[in-house]
């Protein structure tokens, strides 16, 4: 049922990525920033005085926040907040857009999307490359059939230069690295063009070799986390997908991804150049089709859709689209669950130096 009532929208967390989100509220008509909150005090205060959103009320607790008659909840806060937030605005009644990563380990994962179902709430999570119409058409073709039998997918990115600092490479408020940073949208690229299939093993190798190097990194005494990722990982119809990341390297890239099927092979090259380019936290760059032709072997480039949408725009667009006609979570928790079991499933594999399962609820 479509409501015309204005949206009432409450924000948790007021660090960097919760200015994106105010940008994209103010823009949109019948939306109302009721509510900001910050663990820190004092910091929501001045997150709202610094975006002059005068009508707003400051919180330095969101479950006080959450008190509110609030339509839907934005969180913006650090990993490892991600869990108890979400479960705590999803059981206050409020819709959820959440950021990625969707959690630091599965269980967290599993227990938020429970919640969901059990509140009868939606729990989307903040994707905004899913709205590329370019990664639409990368879905069209995988999902066509023109590939046949999609057997091999090898995905990730790498930076030459590009490691963050700050809660980024606390393992206390991160959980983990680039994987969890950049790695979910490499991720979130080719499961969801394959259809989110299920996952069996991963074998998993990670490092930190520059993160924890002071020619590096300014923060190399305080770096926790992975800079550097690389897996195997099995699913369920004889698939098998090579997932592999990194925050620097002493290399301009890790390669396109790629989707080898029985009958045709897509390669999708990442969008950009520089030192913070080669991820697929953006638009997507070429794509290529390779296939037989009358016997004869041959490639096809795809053209890439121009457009000059703001993704960010467009995810936070559709979440209170969602909320304002009754609509399903535009990327729902469940999906998003299976990518947070292979990093868990990463991390395991890497700590114990072998290759481990993933065991999933439903």
């Amino acid at each position: 049922m479509t409501t015309t009532k204005p949206i009432r929208i409450g924000i948790i967390g007021s660090g960097g990525i919760a200015h994106a989100h105010v940008r994209q509220y103010k823009q949109l008509p019948g939306v109302e920033i009721v509510a900001v909150a910050d663990v820190i005090p004092g910091k929501a205060k001045q997150f709202t005085e610094s975006l002059s959103l005068t009508d707003t009320q400051a919180f330095d607790s969101h479950r006080s926040m959450l008190e509110l008659d609030l339509d839907g909840v934005s969180i913006c806060t650090p990993n490892v907040s991600h869990h108890a937030t979400t479960v705590d605005s999803l059981r206050a009644g409020k819709q959820v857009l959440l950021e990625k990563p969707m959690s630091v380990t599965l269980a967290e994962a599993v227990d938020m999307v429970q919640t969901a179902r059990e509140t009868d709430r939606m729990l989307t999570i903040g994707f905004q490359p899913r709205y590329d119409p370019n990664m639409k058409l990368v879905q069209d073709i995988v999902q066509s059939g023109k590939l046949g039998n999609v057997y091999y997918v090898e995905t990730g990115g790498g930076r030459r230069r590009g490691m963050p600092g700050g809660t980024f490479i606390s393992k206390a408020l991160a959980g983990a690295g680039a994987m969890a940073d950049i790695g979910c949208y490499s991720l979130d690229m080719a499961l969801n063009a394959l259809g989110y299939p299920r996952p069996l093993t991963v074998s998993a190798f990670t490092s930190n070799h520059f993160g924890t190097n002071p020619l590096y990194h300014p923060e190399a005494s305080k770096f926790e986390v992975e800079d550097f990722g690389v897996a195997m990982v099995r699913f369920e119809n004889d698939l098998v997908l090579q997932f592999k990341i990194s925050w620097a390297m002493h290399m301009d890239s890790l390669g396109s991804t790629i989707f080898l099927g029985t009958d045709g092979g897509l390669k999708v090259n990442p969008h950009g150049s520089g030192n913070w380019s080669g991820v697929w936290d953006g638009k997507v760059g070429s794509m290529t089709l390779y296939h037989d032709f009358m016997g004869q072997q041959t490639s096809t480039p795809v053209p890439a859709i121009e457009h000059n949408k703001d993704l960010f725009f467009e995810k936070v667009r559709d979440f209170v689209d969602a909320i304002r006609e009754g609509r399903p979570a535009p990327i729902p928790g469940e999906q998003i669950m299976i990518q947070q079991a292979i990093i868990d499933g990463v991390i395991r594999s890497a700590e114990l130096r072998r290759e481990v399962e993933i065991t999933l609820p439903w």
